[in-house]
């Protein structure tokens, strides 16, 4: 890998343009549009991450750096904002100090810390208050860290690597804690359940494990009959259950107290890169599931009737008109409070794209 989280990133990867897909009447449908574009990166950007107050963006790419964005100043039209020598947006900061690509970003609850992941296989805290310094760096994986995510109450970190493990680390002193020997495969995601008490992590294994974050026992162990591999999970905002992305083109919700499949989401393609998925629950109309494709599209489902509510379609390159991306989108991830959500695209475009519901 090399933080594109695909071919280079071997393992992994994540799309959006508006187009209004096909509905039956009576169903519920979203209306996202595109409200702002910005470039800068100089390879895919891996991910995209909203801060918890809402106030910025942070994005993660294979060029080895990380970007924060104030995105609502940047998206107002009235000027006064700095732009590069060839008129674009310029972030409100740039850390460097990876030696290779960054495949995944995560804030701390204050909005101040962000964790890196890398395939220099360490993670990075940084202290986004001021010039961005690095804080502490943290070595003990053995090969590319994929992921991490913070607890809810920021003093756990965990990460997961192509190393099979699963870590648990003490941000305050960046001391390992707890190494889980996870998966037989390398990790693809990590996230706390919303009171910090459990940790769920995906592999291409074709497992998704749910830890007990205190003790590091396994809970529970999630499979999908045929066991394909799953590229990303994440816990529900209620901890209750878990969105699981496969590479055979589905996202399935899963119980965490039972182990079943509750529903499952299609229409997308996902066989190959690892999309970052997302819930959608800030919009006006509607709580939807929102992905990626490989098709260069973005899709949003209904959370609970699982109908496709609205395809953004990609397009196949830059000089083809429309506003969605030309490249496989990485990444999405919804404002905290806003109808706004965030996507991102691999190398063609490098591109990071803001959608507004109107």
């Amino acid at each position: 890998p090399d933080g594109t989280r695909g071919p280079a990133s071997v393992w992994a990867k994540r799309v959006w343009n508006v187009a209004i897909a096909s509905r039956r009447s009576g169903m519920a449908s979203s209306r996202f549009a595109l409200r702002e574009e910005w470039t800068g990166h100089e390879r895919a950007v891996s991910m995209v991450k909203f801060s918890p107050d809402g106030t910025r963006l942070a994005s993660a790419s294979a060029d080895r750096t990380l970007r924060v964005w104030d995105w609502e100043r940047l998206a107002k039209e009235d000027g006064g904002v700095q732009k590069g020598d060839d008129g674009t947006k310029e972030p409100e900061m740039v850390l460097k100090g990876h030696t290779m690509g960054v495949s995944s970003v995560a804030w701390s609850t204050n909005s101040r810390y962000l964790c890196s992941a890398s395939d220099d296989r360490t993670l990075r805290l940084w202290d986004t208050k001021g010039e961005g310094k690095c804080v502490k760096v943290l070595k003990g994986h053995t090969h590319f860290v994929f992921c991490c995510a913070f607890n809810a109450q920021s003093n756990l970190l965990a990460s997961g690597s192509f190393d099979e493990t699963v870590k648990l680390w003490e941000v305050k002193t960046g001391k390992l804690l707890k190494d889980l020997p996870a998966h037989s495969d390398p990790i693809t995601a990590v996230d706390f359940s919303s009171d910090g008490k459990q940790v769920v992590s995906s592999s291409f294994d074709g497992l998704c494990r749910v830890w007990d974050a205190e003790t590091g026992h396994c809970i529970r162990t999630i499979v999908h009959a045929g066991n394909p591999p799953v590229s990303f999970a994440k816990f529900s905002p209620n901890g209750k259950y878990v969105l699981a992305a496969t590479l055979d083109n589905s996202i399935r919700l899963w119980s965490v107290d039972t182990g079943t499949c509750l529903k499952v989401y299609q229409g997308h393609t996902n066989e190959r890169y690892c999309l970052v998925s997302a819930f959608c629950t800030s919009s006006k109309t509607g709580q939807w599931v929102i992905s990626g494709s490989e098709d260069h599209g973005i899709y949003i489902w209904d959370l609970q009737k699982k109908h496709l509510a609205q395809k953004i379609e990609g397009r196949p390159d830059k000089s083809t008109p429309g506003t969605g991306h030309c490249s496989p989108v990485l990444c999405v991830d919804c404002h905290p409070t806003k109808s706004v959500f965030a996507s991102c695209s691999h190398e063609s475009d490098k591109a990071i794209k803001l959608w507004e519901e109107m």
